[in-house]
Order: structure tokens, then sequence, then C-alpha cells
């Protein structure tokens, strides 16, 4: 298989790439050049925001086009209209974000996308412009010709966002440490590689149309989570369960300070752990357990030195040392 990466330098575009070259396909990356690909693939350079940014992609053919967009909807447009006729298959890895708000636990691919999305647009919110990524592919494409891979929190190895770093790196300063409660509150969540390996596999078999990509209900827990965390970063950290009426009255923001965890019976934990994602686990779809996805990450932070890259368009996640502090003493 001949496979064009848009990105894959960084987070899924990566592990993708590292998929593809784990099959043995032919690999080309499109990149910007910040960042080095993956050895053994075949890089072009260019800037898709850029006019002629993407003059390197001007010739060639490959079966499949894989694409990780996540800002202004025109640029998927521009890409995909390039390549029409050059790539048998295009694979965009868009959001359940593109759901509208709010949908009850249990929402699957048929349910009610956001309105005011469109394939012409610039950057606006990111639940519309990974809808107008999609609205861009399949405009182009056609149904046929397109899978939209709609990915729900992604943890893992080369994460770029900092909320897997952020506990680890936490549980690893030792301590007593925050702990939202419930303990066995359902997570759902795809660890990156899985989501690649999918992807690939699913792309490579015909599938097209939209899925909902993240684990199934129940495959973690908060309680599973954060103690693969403190087990994996030495033992040292003391996990101190507190309820979530407490965390919310001290004004914490679920999600962006206590990263991953929401808390439970609210419309956030609906969308973010709620999906049903029986059409991937039917057509494939397979997820290692937790505790190999917090180990694996560890030992990536640690190899890189212990600080996880952040990407500029995205927020700085976690709780401010001396709000824990008074949320565990008082």
């Amino acid at each position: 298989m001949r496979l064009l990466m848009l990105g894959g330098t960084e987070f899924v575009g990566r592990a993708v790439v590292e998929a593809a070259l784990g099959r043995g396909w032919d690999v080309t990356v499109f990149h910007r050049g910040r960042h080095d690909p993956p050895a053994g693939v075949r890089s072009l350079h260019g800037d898709r925001t850029e006019p002629d940014g993407l003059a390197a992609l001007a010739e060639g053919e490959w079966d499949l086009v894989v694409d990780t967009w996540s800002g202004a909807p025109h640029v998927v447009r521009d890409s995909a209209r390039l390549l029409k006729d050059r790539v048998r298959r295009y694979v965009y890895v868009s959001s359940c974000s593109v759901y509208a708000w709010p949908q009850p636990a249990g929402f699957d691919e048929d349910s009610p996308v956001v309105e005011g999305a469109s394939p012409d647009a610039g950057q606006t919110d990111y639940p519309r412009d990974k809808r107008g990524g999609e609205l861009a592919v399949l405009g182009t494409f056609g149904e046929e010709r397109a899978l939209l891979v709609r990915a729900g929190l992604i943890l893992g190895p080369y994460e770029n966002i900092g909320r897997l770093p952020w506990w680890l790196t936490r549980a690893a300063r030792g301590g007593p440490v925050l702990a939202p409660g419930p303990r066995e509150l359902p997570l759902q969540y795809i660890d990156v590689r899985d989501l690649a390996e999918w992807t690939l596999t699913a792309a490579e078999g015909g599938a097209s149309g939209a899925y909902n990509v993240v684990s199934p209900r129940g495959h973690a827990t908060t309680r599973t989570l954060l103690d693969a965390c403190a087990r994996v970063t030495g033992g040292r950290a003391e996990l101190r369960w507190t309820e979530p009426g407490v965390i919310l009255a001290a004004g914490v923001e679920p999600w962006t300070q206590l990263p991953v965890w929401v808390p439970p019976d609210s419309e956030l934990h609906a969308m973010v752990h709620g999906a049903d994602v029986s059409k991937a686990v039917r057509d494939g779809l397979r997820c290692r357990p937790v505790s190999e996805t917090v180990t694996d990450t560890w030992n990536w932070l640690q190899n890189i030195g212990g600080t996880a890259p952040q990407r500029p368009d995205r927020p700085v996640v976690g709780l401010d040392p001396a709000v824990e502090e008074k949320l565990l003493h008082g």
C-alpha cells in the first residue's frame, strides 16, 4: 500500500506513519519541516495554509491519504480537490466533537451533528472546523471513497496535549494526590497506536463513512487509570479520592484542570465518555489494556527528558499545586 500522510511528525500522524511502516507500506509524509518524521519515509515539504503550499503534491499517486487537520476546513477542501484523481481513498481523522451538544450517552454515528459547518470556511471553533473538514472530504471524494474517523479522547506516547503526561508527572512527584471520584467512573479513550492500527486496517479493507473510534465504555475507569499512573511512576503517590461535589464547589474545572475527568451524570460526561462504538468494534477495533498505555507513555516521557511537547494551539492543562493543596488539607 502507498500511503500519503498529511502531517505525520507528531502524535496521531506519527502513530499512523509508524503503523504503516510496521506493515511494510510505502509512506510519503507531507509536512512543514518543523519536526523530523520517522526514518524510512519519503518527505515532502509544504505549508497547507500558504499560497502554493501544496505544490510538492502536484504529482504522485497513492492508495490512501490520511489527514488529521483540525483548523480551517478550506485547507482540507483544497487538499482533497488536488488529490481527487490520484488517491483511491481519503481518510479524515475527525472527532466526536462534531456531534450537536448535548447528546445522551449511547450516541452513535447517526446522531445529529453541529450546524453551521462549511467546507469552505476559515477557522471558527473546533466542532465546526472538524465537521467542515468532513464535509470537504465527502464533497470531493463521496461517501464511498471517504472514511471519517471520529476519535474520542486520545492518549498514549507522543501526546502533545498534556493530559496523561500531566497525571504521570503529578504521580511521579508523589505525596497526597487529589483523585477525582467516583473511583469506578467509566472512561472512554483510545490509545493512539490502536487508533492508527484500526484506521489503516479499516481503510485497506474498504471501510467508508463515519465511525466513532474510542474504547468501549468500561474499558477503563478513573481508578484503573490513576492506579496505573501511581504504580508505573514508582508508587510514591497517595491517591486521595474526593467527591465530585467537593471538587466542583472549589471551582476546579473538569477536563482542563483535572485532565480526562468529568463529573458523572453530566452532559459533558455523556459527550466525552458515552459514545456507542459498536460499529468500530464490529469492524475490528481492539484496545490494549490501560496499564500498557500508561506504562508506554511514561517510558516515552522519560526518554525525552520528562517534559511532553505542547501544541501551541491548545491550552495547558493541569491543576495548580496550591489549589490541590487547599482541597486536600483545607
